[in-house]
């Protein structure tokens, strides 16, 4: 819509109403580019409303036809072609209409997230499956498809912060979706850029953000009162504490957005209750007692679960996800200093004989002697930090509570008398000749065995429960592989060199740069040693598919996460899963061979069977999972009592996965009608920015170096300047600012950039960057922009799509360009192409909106001026084009006097809105349909509350529930009435098609 504010013209780009109080009118914010001279390619903001800023929308009635003198109609070809692009699809559009287009195999089932979000009233949902499916990807196509419907301008993404960076640099190298990383380097650079009070969720429109930074009170409260049209929260399942920060973060985010996608493979922790609550942020309405078991069917719209055993997966993966090998559980026999260690756990904590008890104080501390069996079976560094902290803790006690002195004391000799055969263990290990623990041993065993060393590529990823454990391997690792490990550079160690380390207590940076390298083919990183902060969403398969469990967490939900690191889709060779067993030549000692080595066992069947482990001793959650495992042990019950081989068969997500399977037709039931084959007058995306670039800058190759580069070698690539001093490229540059920092920094784009449309192309480029990047060499000072785009991880050629940003600047350049031509007319212009039809042909864009301002009736029109009056032209839209010959090989002809046509012009549109509102008619039941299906689920749900209300007893609890229905209620029939087709259409004549004129 081009609209006339302040005496000069500007293009619509985005429209929004703005929410306000129930007795104020409403105001709409306008996003506008300027087409008249004095404000050409000017971005401002206007307000819509009594009071502010007048705004008169240009009438379709009084549109002005312009001839066009480029050559073949560019200019004209290139307006529609615009128009096709900038308008987005309407909302009952439920086909995908962006699958194909991206940097990414075309997997079925990982459209069916976004087929499932677009069936419901608003685009919200949980996005289950399993480890290893794609669920970024998943995320990815979703927003794309939000973007292309018009309600993905303002997008904020949620993640832990250690995959940060992966998640923007997936979304940037395979979609195109740009974000600004608010971590803590984001944030200090914002700081100094925006103006002091300057909200930087309102100035930036696309943001990734970790839920560690944003879930602070101070970021809270900046998020409370900013919109969006698309909120994602990877990890999910650490909202689901209803007091934790997490979860009121997600509180205020949830109402303040129209997409609401949350993300986990293990969203469900066991209690009912809290998976209710996260549930009913993505639809209130879907529960109505949020402490009873919710059923399949209230939640079968909300969520997607599937794993890599359902038919429509295992139907798509193919030789992209290689079979898990059997795991290997390496025995490693203790020494005996350890058979020392082992013997005191259990003679004084573990089962003490003689009916006597373990020497423990406080409450709570039931459960201490498997802290200290499992710190033991990590290592002996981890037992000494554990009986540190104990030793403290218990001083405390005494100080505390000096009545108890004397109990107090005899727990502290016992973990003093476990602490100095600990340190036996401990001296052995760092003297000359003496033999290494048992577990070192073994590991170093298998590590040369699969050649990890300086001059293998091998790399083997390291699981630790225990950070101690950690920062002790780091240390010895290094001579016993003979691997140079760099001195820290910093405060944080193993961020360089060729052991890393990844637990939560590194910095953003330095997490984000470890997990960044170890995807990097030609970086020097060989092991990493983590936690488990690592078990969770990070991809570690695309350079590893050797994984080690020094120790084993006694959850199977923490052994699946895992083993999924490299256990997931895109991994080509069979992942290799090592267990080490701590042995102990009594039997009595052996917790590692009866309770570690089966739930690994039994994660490994249920992943080949199942497909997912979580479901096995139905918690759903990894604290209760290993809380249930140690009283089991304890109380000297086999593991089978409490880690059954088969799962509850009322298990919700197992039932759902389950559903899917049955319907195997689920792979096969995609059709070439459920994909949206979107309208273009250009053959290719390559046409129309070849044209778009020649209309705007005349001879691209003088004006910006526009440069084709060896079609032998980069076929359909090229490259151009956005800094000349004769032709600074300022609007694109703005555009571009909102890229990743690392990438302008590294690619310097905002200079000059390479750009394909091959995907070939594209791939290469992006596994080329993951080749040769990787550790920075040592050198001094800083370096060159020549070596940072050398070392870069992000790909020198960008690939590009429909939602790309250049793409994008092109489009409204051509729409902006088109009405500057005009300018000072104040009417909307309309080109006159002479083509092959017999009589004038008028085409017409219509649609009608909601009272969001969103299109629910799309149409294209095309209408034969007759001598009888308008006749609809039963064609597409663009068919009617093309059979009219309107391409590139048209010659440019004169179109002659436009008096009579444009006298056409009011009769045209009378009869477009005759004919939009019969489409309106006629569409009005389907329209209807989902908005009319929810209002009956609303009236459903205020009913079952109000019976159950009357059982409450306590006036003021029942008060506090009824208002809270009647306000959800008040807010769900609000979205239903904004939701609904409001007001007259809107129309825009988008060009005349005129008959050759004889002779020409």
């Amino acid at each position: 819509m081009t609209v006339l504010v302040r005496g000069e013209e500007w293009l619509v780009t985005e429209a929004h109403e703005l929410p306000g109080p129930e007795d104020v009118a409403p105001v709409t914010r306008l996003v506008v580019t300027g087409t008249s001279p004095l404000v050409r390619d000017h971005t401002a903001i206007f307000f819509h409303a009594e009071g502010l800023d007048r705004i008169k929308p240009l009438l379709p009635e009084h549109t002005y036809l312009v001839k066009d003198s480029t050559e073949g109609f560019r200019r004209s070809r290139l307006f529609i072609e615009a128009l096709l692009r900038k308008t987005p699809l309407p909302q009952g559009e439920q086909r995908l209409a962006t699958v194909g287009s991206h940097l990414v195999d075309d997997l079925l089932y990982q459209r069916e997230p976004s087929k499932r979000a677009f069936a419901n009233l608003r685009p919200r949902l949980l996005i289950a499956d399993a480890v290893g499916l794609g669920k970024t990807l998943e995320i990815s196509l979703l927003l794309s498809e939000l973007i292309r419907r018009g309600r993905g301008d303002r997008i904020l993404v949620v993640t832990p912060r250690h995959i940060l960076e992966q998640f923007q640099h997936e979304l940037w190298t395979r979609f195109a979706i740009p974000l600004v990383a608010l971590d803590s380097t984001g944030i200090a650079r914002m700081q100094q850029r925006l103006p002091a009070g300057r909200n930087p969720f309102d100035y930036y429109k696309r943001v990734i953000a970790s839920i560690d930074t944003l879930k602070s009170a101070r970021y809270r409260e900046q998020l409370r009162g900013v919109e969006w049209d698309a909120v994602v929260m990877d990890e999910s399942h650490k909202l689901i504490s209803k007091t934790s920060r997490n979860n009121q973060l997600a509180r205020v985010l949830a109402p303040t957005t129209h997409a609401f996608i949350l993300a986990s493979a293990t969203p469900h922790n066991g209690d009912d209750e809290s998976f209710n609550e996260l549930i009913s942020l993505i639809d209130p309405t879907a529960i109505v007692d949020v402490k009873q078991r919710a059923t399949r069917e209230q939640l079968e719209h909300l969520y997607v679960r599937r794993h890599k055993m359902s038919p429509d997966v295992a139907a798509q993966i193919g030789a992209e996800w290689a079979k898990r090998a059997q795991p290997k559980f390496v025995n490693c026999p203790a020494t005996k200093a350890e058979e020392a260690v082992l013997d005191e756990l259990y003679g004084t904590w573990i089962s003490p004989p003689n009916g006597r008890t373990a020497p423990l104080t406080g409450q709570g501390s039931q459960l201490f002697p498997i802290t200290l069996l499992k710190a033991f079976l990590s290592s002996h560094t981890a037992l000494l930090a554990t009986i540190d902290e104990r030793i403290k803790e218990v001083g405390k006690r005494i100080k505390k509570d000096p009545g108890r002195t004397g109990q107090y004391l005899l727990e502290r000799e016992a973990l003093e008398r476990l602490q100095t055969l600990a340190e036996v263990v401990r001296a052995e290990a760092a003297a000359e000749g003496r033999p290494d623990p048992a577990k070192l041993t073994a590991l170093v065993t298998e590590l040369k065995e699969i050649r990890v060393g300086p001059k293998s590529p091998t790399r083997v990823v390291i699981f630790s429960e225990r950070k101690a454990t950690i920062n002790w391997l780091y240390e010895v690792l290094p001579g016993r592989l003979h691997l140079e490990q760099p001195a820290a550079a910093g405060k944080e160690k193993g961020v360089t060199g060729p052991i890393r380390i990844l637990h939560g207590g590194q910095s953003d940076d330095a997490q984000q740069r470890i997990v960044k390298d170890f995807a990097l083919e030609n970086s020097d990183v060989r092991v990493l040693l983590t936690s488990d902060i690592a078990a969770e969403g990070v991809n570690l398969h695309r350079q590893c598919h050797n994984l080690v469990h020094y120790d084993i967490p006694w959850s199977l939900i923490t052994i699946e996460q895992r083993n999924g690191r490299i256990d997931r889709y895109g991994q080509r060779v069979s992942p290799q899963i090592r267990v080490l067993i701590h042995r102990s030549a009594d039997p009595a000692h052996e917790a590692d061979e009866t309770v570690s080595k089966a739930l690994a066992r039994k994660e490994d069947a249920a992943h080949r069977t199942l497909g997912e482990a979580g479901a096995l001793m139905g918690f759903r959650d990894e604290e209760r999972e290993a809380e249930s495992i140690k009283k089991a042990y304890l109380a000297g019950r086999d593991i089978d009592d409490v880690a059954p081989d088969e799962p509850d068969e009322n298990d919700i997500f197992l039932a759902a996965a389950r559903s899917a399977a049955a319907d195997a037709s689920a792979a096969s039931s995609w059709s070439e009608d459920e994909v949206l084959r979107q309208p273009r007058l250009f053959p290719s995306m390559k046409e129309f920015v070849k044209d778009a670039f020649t209309e705007a800058y005349g001879d691209p190759s003088a004006t910006i170096g526009l440069t084709w580069l060896d079609p032998a070698d980069y076929p359909d690539t090229f490259e151009f300047e956005l800094n000349r001093d004769t032709c600074r490229l300022s609007d694109l540059q703005r555009r571009l600012s909102a890229l990743p920092q690392s990438y302008l920094d590294e690619r310097q784009v905002l200079t000059k950039m390479t750009l394909t449309f091959s995907a070939d192309v594209g791939r290469r480029r992006l596994e080329l960057a993951r080749k040769n990047s990787g550790e920075k060499p040592k050198r001094k000072g800083a370096a060159t922009k020549e070596q940072k785009a050398q070392e870069s991880g992000w790909p020198d050629i960008s690939y590009l799509t429909d939602q790309h940003p250049v793409v994008e600047w092109l489009v409204d350049k051509v729409l902006a360009s088109n009405a500057a031509e005009n300018a000072g007319t104040h009417r909307l212009t309309a080109p006159v192409i002479a083509a092959d039809v017999p009589e004038p042909v008028f085409l017409v864009n219509g649609r009608y909106s909601n009272r969001q301002g969103k299109p629910t009736v799309m149409a294209w029109m095309a209408f034969r001026a007759l001598p009888t009056g308008f006749v609809l032209d039963p064609r597409e839209f663009v068919q009617v084009l093309h059979d009219a010959h309107v391409n590139g090989e048209m010659h440019l002809r004169d179109v002659g006097d436009l008096t009579a046509l444009q006298a056409q012009v009011p009769a045209a549109i009378d009869a477009a809105r005759a004919e939009m509102r019969r489409r309106r008619t006629a569409e009005e039941d389907r329209l209807m349909a989902p908005l009319q299906e929810y209002a009956e689920r609303l009236a459903v749900w205020e009913k079952e509350n109000a019976v159950r209300f009357e059982q409450l007893t306590l006036t003021g609890i029942r008060t506090r529930a009824e208002k809270r229905v009647r306000k959800t209620a008040t807010a769900v029939k609000e979205l239903i009435e904004e939701l609904a087709t409001d007001g007259e259409p809107m129309l825009r004549l988008v060009a005349v098609l005129v008959p050759v004129q004889k002779g020409e």
